[in-house]
């Protein structure tokens, strides 16, 4: 049976030209499946190439021929000691892209350009975005259909009355525990139980859990349903994800390498987790998302997907925060895809900014402040393009 990472429910290959910089050894790559309980230097080591991390199955994200042009721009003065800000941060890379252009780009923890590293969460937005695309095709007729018309097997549980929209909003009504440090919680266990035939395990688990508020009234964090979203789009386009990806945006679009994404024990994409590609590949998707959702001169999703998406769609009792379609949003307008241990991609179309981020912070959520570190440095960023347009 194949197994999968833990982290893949906690969060929330090739060899040649997309080899890490620094190719890490079999006595650095953990054993065991958990990466809460891997080393630092475990991590170090396994987030860059996690495709070789034993028992873990990928498929491949095909980028086609033409690349999608990031040239070199003036660098950014941000007035600050860049270097230290990402030895803090535990940074693995940092790319900073301004109105099309490269205004800084660095690396650290033995990875370099050429590499891979972990998204952990940050692959829920592809996972939204391919709904979007799914949505435009006509693989899915509506955001308000309900999600057992796309997966019968959810059928007579709590999801009867949970529609696509609710799915992406994170709103269903049904109850998940996302505590990460309880080992009995739903996150922590809806992979340990044995594959059902036919069925997806994720399906198998999610269609047991009650409801606690009316579908639509209450978002909760639920990686659980994310990974549900994925199992939707591939049975509604008859394509796996990865397949779906490199069809809508990574070829058309001109991503430079590459990806891979993990897959479940029963053969899916792990599609709330799990997708690695390189730093400039998840700047350009950060680009695809300033340009309106345009790959090849076509639109990969409806012309009102990208504001509904990015805005605030639920509440998350953070002022000036809020949660669109696997989206976490800002009321500036600026919005951001996030994974554990510190991967991020954000994004202000007001000052045409993308900012990704690859890294191993020392946990996986945010008690030692590094998180607010890094709210602080993008604001650091968007005052230093603002600075300059005066």
């Amino acid at each position: 049976m194949r197994r999968y990472l833990v982290a893949a429910l906690l969060c929330a290959a090739t060899t040649g030209c997309n080899a890490p910089a620094s190719a890490p050894t079999a006595d650095t790559l953990p054993k065991d499946m958990n990466v809460l309980f891997w080393t630092q230097d475990q991590r170090d080591a396994a987030f860059r190439t996690m495709e070789t991390v034993p028992k873990v199955v990928v498929n491949t994200v095909e980028a086609g021929d033409g690349v999608y042009p990031l040239p070199q721009g003036q660098p950014l003065d941000l007035g600050a000691d860049v270097d230290a800000y990402m030895a803090k941060q535990r940074n693995a890379g940092l790319i900073i892209v301004q109105d099309g252009k490269i205004r800084l780009e660095k690396y650290a923890l033995g990875y370099g350009a050429a590499g891979r590293w972990t998204s952990f969460s940050v692959a829920k937005s592809f996972t939204s975005t391919l709904v979007g695309a799914a949505v435009k095709d006509g693989y899915i007729k509506s955001l308000d259909d309900k999600v057992t018309v796309y997966i019968p097997g959810l059928k007579g549980s709590a999801y009867d009355d949970v529609s696509v929209r609710q799915l992406l909003t994170m709103t269903s009504g049904v109850k998940w525990n996302e505590d990460y440090t309880d080992p009995k919680s739903d996150v922590a266990q809806f992979n340990m139980q044995k594959p059902v035939a036919g069925e997806d395990i994720t399906v198998s688990y999610m269609k047991t859990l009650p409801r606690e508020a009316p579908a639509g009234s209450k978002w909760v964090y639920k990686t659980g349903e994310t990974n549900l979203i994925g199992v939707l789009v591939s049975s509604a386009t008859g394509k796996t994800l990865s397949q779906y990806l490199s069809e809508k945006v990574w070829k058309p679009f001109g991503m430079e390498q590459d990806a891979v994404w993990m897959l479940g024990a029963t053969g899916h994409e792990i599609s709330g987790c799990c997708m690695s590609a390189s730093l400039k590949d998840y700047a350009r998707f950060g680009q695809f998302m300033l340009n309106g959702g345009v790959a090849g001169g076509q639109k990969v999703v409806p012309d009102d997907w990208m504001t509904a998406a990015t805005t605030k769609q639920a509440g998350i009792d953070q002022p000036g925060r809020g949660y669109g379609y696997q989206w976490w949003t800002n009321d500036d307008g600026s919005y951001a895809a996030q994974g554990i241990f510190g991967q991020g991609i954000f994004i202000d179309p007001k000052r045409k900014l993308v900012i990704a981020s690859n890294g191993n912070w020392p946990t996986a959520t945010d008690p030692e402040g590094v998180g607010a570190a890094r709210e602080a440095f993008y604001k650091s960023v968007q005052a230093a393009v603002d600075g300059e347009a005066k």
